[in-house]
């Protein structure tokens, strides 16, 4: 047998070189390449990462499907996410900054889900009594619930397989070990070797394994990007200013990856949110708004709520003028800076820009676009615009305002939210006095300047 062998491995994509190399010739990343020595696995000894799922060959016809596949997790907002439920089988990866709420929810997941059967929560990162004290200050029923903390895969795989739980929380996927794999824990080979393992086992025995993943200071999940393709969903947890959680899906194979789920983080743990405008939305001054603010319905999957656009322009600082925005991607405030410079009269060019949504949401719908537009009208003017004035639409370089999805459901949470001076695209169509329509950016504007006008 011969002796360990050296090799270099990219943290980012799993790709394997013989030596060190400055960039990843497959995904591009540089200073990615971690050394890791290989040791060569007996013949004798059994691979962890081999699973067979099934066995057989038959028809995809002839496979039975369970009606209790998918069961409720007792959290309205992450079934949400998941699809309508959890799935079983199903591995599911969440990530998230630290303290961000992680093992809260996780916690609160197995605390609901132990009606449906036997739930494991592996802990790698607390003991038995740092756990313990999480569900009693959360208010769980703790007696329900098993606990391993244990990071080798081997174990943890035995533990499994004796006690057939129906949903398994690893906390976290970077604190597991094979002993199969020289590497130390958290390296690329480790990652993908457990990951691999324990999603093949879940889908063996029936078991909703759900991984909790780190984050690099990118905000990325840490480890190599394989990790995301070997389980079935990728959720992310965001904080918005306000203090809510945002629960965020980028993969799901089980439904849309639209969805968001939003939670307020209190004493109890983690609460669902039912009225995210709330949030989303400063209180409303008798006397008006100020300039430079905007509202705008978003539609996130099955939810609709509305958000607050804020814009301020200042003269330039330097030679050239500069945008800043972190809630809604730059290049779209310059595209609707320009669409008003050549079809508004507006001139933006001699001033720096600042674009804000309040909550702290990011928002990426062009839905939003014509709003965005009229909080920068209503900055460089100097001009309010009406407190109960919401709009949506898309904006064409020709300063069209385009049609949107789901004009129903944003003007009915428009209007539940007492909004009557709704500014919307030709589309939408007539027959409400609370509706106006616009074809283009200069009929938004003259509309908008009608409304204040009104009262």
């Amino acid at each position: 047998m011969k002796g360990p062998q050296t090799r270099f491995v990219c943290s980012a994509c799993g790709r394997v070189e013989s030596k060190w190399l400055g960039r990843c010739p497959s995904c591009g990343a540089w200073n990615s390449f971690e050394e890791e020595k290989v040791q060569p696995v007996s013949r004798s000894m059994p691979a962890a990462a081999t699973c067979a799922v099934d066995e057989k060959i038959r028809k995809l016809s002839d496979v039975a499907v369970s009606d209790s596949v998918r069961f409720s997790s007792g959290i309205d907002e992450l079934d949400r996410v998941l699809g309508g439920g959890v799935m079983r089988p199903s591995s599911v990866l969440v990530g998230g900054d630290p303290g961000i709420g992680k093992s809260t929810l996780m916690l609160q997941l197995t605390a609901s889900c132990s009606s449906v059967g036997p739930v494991l929560y592996v802990s790698g990162e607390e003991s038995p009594s740092q756990v313990k004290l999480r569900a009693q200050r959360l208010g769980l029923d703790a007696s329900r619930i098993d606990i391993l903390c244990d990071t080798r895969l081997e174990s943890l795989v035995e533990a499994i397989e004796k006690l057939s739980p129906a949903v398994v929380v690893i906390d976290s996927l970077q604190t597991l070990a094979s002993g199969e794999v020289s590497s130390m824990a958290g390296s690329v080979n480790q990652m993908r070797t457990c990951c691999m393992s324990l999603s093949l086992l879940a889908k063996a025995r029936n078991i909703a394994m759900f991984f909790i993943g780190h984050v690099t200071k990118d905000g990325m999940l840490a480890g190599p990007r394989i990790v995301e393709h070997l389980v079935d969903t990728v959720l992310y947890f965001e904080s918005a200013q306000t203090g809510v959680r945002i629960l965020r899906s980028i993969k799901n194979r089980f439904g849309s990856v639209d969805e968001i789920g939003i939670f307020s983080m209190d004493a109890d743990g983690l609460s669902p949110v039912k009225d995210p405008s709330l949030f989303f939305i400063s209180d409303r001054r008798e006397d008006g708004l100020p300039s430079g603010i905007a509202y705008t319905a978003v539609a996130e999957g099955t939810r609709t709520f509305l958000v607050e656009i804020q814009a301020l322009t200042v003269p330039c600082k330097g030679g050239s003028p500069r945008i800043y925005s972190d809630r809604i991607d730059t290049a779209r405030v310059n595209r609707v800076a320009a669409i008003l410079e050549r079809h508004a009269g507006l001139v933006l060019s001699d001033c720096d820009t600042y674009i804000n949504v309040a909550g702290g949401i990011r928002i990426n719908e062009v839905s939003t676009e014509l709003a965005l537009a009229m909080a920068l009208w209503s900055a460089r003017t100097g001009t309010p615009l009406h407190e109960r004035q919401v709009c949506f639409g898309e904006l064409s370089l020709a300063g069209e305002v385009r049609p949107v999805s789901f004009l129903e459901r944003r003007v009915k949470a428009a209007i539940e939210m007492g909004f009557d001076r709704i500014l919307a695209p030709a589309s939408c169509g007539a027959g409400d006095e609370r509706i106006s329509t616009c074809r283009n950016i200069k009929q938004a504007i003259m509309i908008s300047k009608a409304f204040c006008k009104q009262d």
